[in-house]
C-alpha cells in the first residue's frame, strides 16, 4: 500500500507541474488511516470520501483538493495549505489546524466541533451550516467569510478578524469574542445570548433581529 501511495504521489507531483506523464491523484474513498503525508503535495487531488484518521498531514499542500465528506477526525493539519479546497461535509471534529491556510475553502456543512484553528486563515471561506461549537478560533482571519446558520456556540473567537463576515442566523450562544473585530459584519437574526463581547468592535455591524440577551460588554466594546 505504501509503495502504491508513493507512486500515486509521484505521478501527481508531475501532474501539478503539467508534465504529460503525470496523473492527477485519485484517492477517493481510499482508507489512508495512519499514512504519513507530512509535507506531501496533494494540490488538486481527489480525496473525496477518503478516510484519513491518524494520517500525518502537517504542512501538506492540499490547495484546491477535493475533500468532500472526507474523514479527518482529530487530524493534525497545522500549517497545511488548503487554499480553495473543497471540504463540504468533511468530518474535522477535534482536528488541529493551527495556522492552516483555508482561504476561499468551501467548508459548508463541515463538522469542526471542538477543532483548534488558532491563527488559521479563513478569508472568504464558505462555512455555511458548518458546526463549530466549542472550536478554538483565537486570532483567526474570517474576514468576508460566509457563516450563515453556522453553529458557533461556545466557540473561542478572541481577537478574531470577522470584518465583513456573513453571520446571519448564526448561533453564537456563549461565544467568546473578546477583542474580536466585527466591523461591517452581518449578524442579522444571529443568536448571541450570553456572548462575551468585551473589547469587541461592532462598528457598522448589522444587528437587525439579533438576540443580544445577557451579552457581556465593557467600555472598550464599540457599537
Amino acid at each position: 500500500m505504501k509503495t502504491r501511495i508513493e507512486e500515486i504521489l509521484r505521478l501527481h507531483s508531475m501532474w501539478t507541474q503539467h508534465d504529460d506523464a503525470g496523473v492527477r491523484a485519485d484517492l477517493s474513498n481510499v482508507d489512508l488511516s495512519g499514512a504519513n503525508l507530512s509535507g506531501a503535495n496533494l494540490t488538486g487531488a481527489n480525496l473525496s470520501g477518503a478516510i484519513l484518521t491518524g494520517a500525518i498531514l502537517d504542512n501538506a499542500s492540499l490547495g484546491f483538493a477535493d475533500l468532500t465528506d472526507a474523514v479527518l477526525i482529530s487530524e493534525n493539519l497545522s500549517g497545511a495549505n488548503l487554499t480553495g479546497a473543497i471540504l463540504i461535509g468533511a468530518k474535522l471534529n477535534g482536528a488541529t489546524m493551527i495556522r492552516a491556510n483555508l482561504t476561499n475553502a468551501n467548508l459548508s456543512t463541515a463538522n469542526l466541533t471542538g477543532a483548534i484553528l488558532d491563527g488559521a486563515i479563513l478569508y472568504d471561506a464558505n462555512l455555511t451550516d458548518a458546526r463549530l461549537s466549542g472550536a478554538f478560533l483565537v486570532n483567526v482571519d474570517l474576514a468576508n467569510a460566509y457563516l450563515f446558520n453556522a453553529n458557533l456556540n461556545n466557540a473561542h473567537l478572541t481577537d478574531a478578524n470577522l470584518t465583513g463576515a456573513h453571520l446571519a442566523v448564526a448561533r453564537l450562544r456563549g461565544a467568546i469574542l473578546n477583542g474580536a473585530d466585527l466591523t461591517g459584519a452581518d449578524l442579522s437574526q444571529a443568536n448571541l445570548t450570553g456572548a462575551d463581547l468585551r473589547g469587541a468592535t461592532l462598528t457598522g455591524a448589522g444587528l437587525y433581529g439579533a438576540d443580544l440577551t445577557d451579552i457581556r460588554v465593557n467600555p472598550r466594546t464599540k457599537f
